[in-house]
């Protein structure tokens, strides 16, 4: 099979379709035919050098993927060859091929090609995870996402909106601010222009945010204790503002509020296994039904991964951007 390869650490154009050995499935495991994959941040960093896959994962890049299975491995109940699935990867998916255990996959949702659901696993696992599962958002509480034009942004907003709570965004243009309200975001704060603490004060009338979903890390960190809510959760997801900042305790305790970090890929089986079925229980109906879609700004083919990574770090996509498999 063909898989994109990383030689050296280096800019996009380290990335390298080449020829590798086919993987194999193991107990546990299904071997799925790639259909497409999509661009995470995180692929960034590992095409950089600055984020390795965990131990016993694929070496090439790719965090979820859509496609056809192929083989299951022993064990595997539930599957069967020519199953039309997603998945979400610890690594493997800009290939022709990748083995991932059977825990991880999902049904192609209806109404969606096999195509468009590689925008996916990441995006829901990531959102419920830390929205839902760790931050507990209730229906009636407002949530703050950083990069609300993005694919956790923009999925952030409509499965926040379908439990009933009031969303604010930040985004860098208007052309995105506007693309987060048709999706239902009710506060829209250009981080270019705009004092995000400011406004989100302003718009709950000095309450705060009762969860904050955040991408930057160390640049935002002072700015989101400040605008969350009395008893507030903010779940921290990316470092794009860097790794390391000072934290007021006192802020923190005068809010009784809440700091999580989390990320997908070094977690235990299990607990992916665990992410995936709540995924599939409490997101896939809604999508089944088209109240919550994923959102894909393009598609480029799997041998044009450098391109794709070229759109990521130029912040100019709204949502996900795929990679289509010969």
């Amino acid at each position: 099979m063909y898989a994109i390869t990383i030689p050296e650490p280096g800019g996009p154009e380290a990335l390298v379709w080449d020829e590798v050995p086919d993987p194999v499935p193991g107990e546990g495991d299904v071997l799925i035919e790639v259909v497409a994959s999509a661009v995470n941040r995180a692929d960034l960093l590992q095409r950089q050098g600055l984020y390795n896959p965990p131990p016993g994962a694929s070496p090439y890049p790719g965090l979820e993927c859509s496609g056809r299975v192929a083989a299951v491995g022993p064990g595997v109940i539930g599957w069967s060859v020519g199953d039309e699935v997603c998945a979400l990867l610890s690594g493997g998916g800009y290939a022709q091929k990748v083995v991932v255990p059977a825990g991880q996959l999902l049904p192609v949702p209806a109404g969606l090609d096999v195509r468009q659901a590689a925008a996916l696993p990441e995006v829901t696992c990531t959102v419920w995870s830390n929205v839902f599962m760790v931050s507990h958002l209730r229906p009636g509480e407002t949530l703050l996402v950083h990069g609300g034009s993005s694919g956790i942004g923009t999925m952030a907003i409509q499965l926040a909106k379908a439990v009933g709570a009031k969303v604010a965004v930040t985004a860098g243009t208007k052309e995105k601010l506007d693309f987060c309200a048709e999706l239902g975001a009710d506060i829209l704060i250009n981080y270019r222009e705009q004092d995000f603490v400011e406004e989100i004060e302003r718009a709950t009338g000095g309450a705060g945010a009762d969860v904050i979903l955040d991408n930057m890390g160390a640049k935002y960190l002072d700015r989101n204790v400040r605008a969350l809510a009395v008893n507030g959760r903010l779940a921290i997801i990316g470092m794009q503002g860097g790794i390391t900042a000072e934290l007021n305790i006192a802020a923190l305790l005068s809010k009784r509020a809440a700091i999580s970090a989390t990320s997908l890929r070094a977690r235990p089986l299990g607990e992916k296994a665990a992410i995936v079925a709540a995924v599939r229980e409490h997101v896939w109906p809604l999508i089944d039904s088209g109240r919550v879609r994923p959102v894909v700004d393009r598609e480029l083919p799997m041998s044009d991964a450098a391109g794709a990574h070229r759109v990521l770090e130029e912040s100019s996509h709204i949502g996900k951007v795929l990679l289509v498999a010969p």
